[in-house]
């Protein structure tokens, strides 16, 4: 077997080859864009700090009625953001909020329009697919490498390795609730003289709401996930405590710390989960 391992497939370095010519010819992108994903994620910390505590948790609880229209949500949300803030975590928190918000602003104004477009290309879903799975296999401690070459360190590329690995959700949810349309109620609205943008607005996007809002929610879990993985290249938020209480082999602060990342997740995902009619 001597002859398969003699000449090595030159992986490594054609991706490294890829990632030197972005670094030259994409300088003055880079160099743009970084400062102004700071500028939006400041300014929505901003907006999460600004306030007293009270009031921020008295809006998520409205968000929470709005969304859900149940009172045990809404006391669910105001017990567990009265939690965090007991214990000392409510910078932090708002810090990965924004991360986890600016995410899925990325993520779903992104894959929602390519999940649409490829469940009407079958053949193009087919030919993306692969990279779908790359996307969402490869380790996420890859994405960290080219981000910091990049963006340098700091919220900004934690802010970028997590759409990498969260935007494959939102496009395939996205596929699987407009390609999964009936095909009756796409007859219908043929028959009924509907052009093809008023057949994907009034009855494809109706009929997948339930799986776009899934898609919401999986990429609000898989943001608030690489909290962690997001603080070892700058990123401010929960990560921190529990990179410290790692370096530090703290099991308090390690528990404490990984606990309140659980009751922001489960809150979250109680605030947007999809209601069964």
């Amino acid at each position: 077997m001597e002859w398969l391992t003699e000449t090595k497939i030159p992986v490594g370095d054609a991706a490294e080859a890829v990632f030197d010519w972005l670094q030259i010819n994409g300088a003055w992108f880079f160099d743009r864009f970084s400062p102004a994903m700071e500028f939006l994620i400041d300014g929505m910390i901003t907006v999460l700090q600004a306030p007293p505590p009270l009031v921020v948790i008295a809006l998520f609880a409205a968000l929470a009625w709005v969304l859900q229209r149940s009172w045990t949500t809404c006391i669910l949300v105001v017990v567990g953001f009265l939690f965090v803030l007991n214990q000392g975590y409510w910078e932090e928190t708002t810090e990965s909020l924004t991360l986890v918000l600016m995410a899925c602003l990325v993520c779903m104004s992104i894959g929602v329009p390519i999940g649409i477009a490829l469940a009407h290309r079958p053949r193009l879903f087919a030919a993306v697919r692969p990279v779908l799975d790359l996307m969402q296999t490869l380790p996420t401690f890859v994405y960290l490498i080219p981000a910091i070459v990049f963006f340098g360190i700091g919220m900004v590329p934690g802010l970028i390795a997590t759409v990498i690995f969260v935007i494959p959700a939102p496009i395939r949810l996205t596929h699987l609730g407009i390609s999964s349309t009936p095909k009756d109620l796409l007859e219908a609205a043929q028959a009924f003289g509907s052009t093809g943008l008023q057949t994907l607005w009034k009855v494809e996007l109706p009929y997948a709401i339930p799986q776009i809002m899934t898609g919401l929610n999986q990429t609000i879990m898989l943001s608030l996930s690489m909290v962690v993985i997001a603080a070892l290249v700058g990123a401010d938020g929960l990560g921190v405590p529990v990179v410290r209480a790692l370096n530090q082999v703290n099991p308090a602060l390690g528990f404490e710390s990984g606990f309140v990342i659980v009751v922001v997740a489960v809150v979250l995902d109680r605030m947007l989960r999809v209601r069964r009619r």
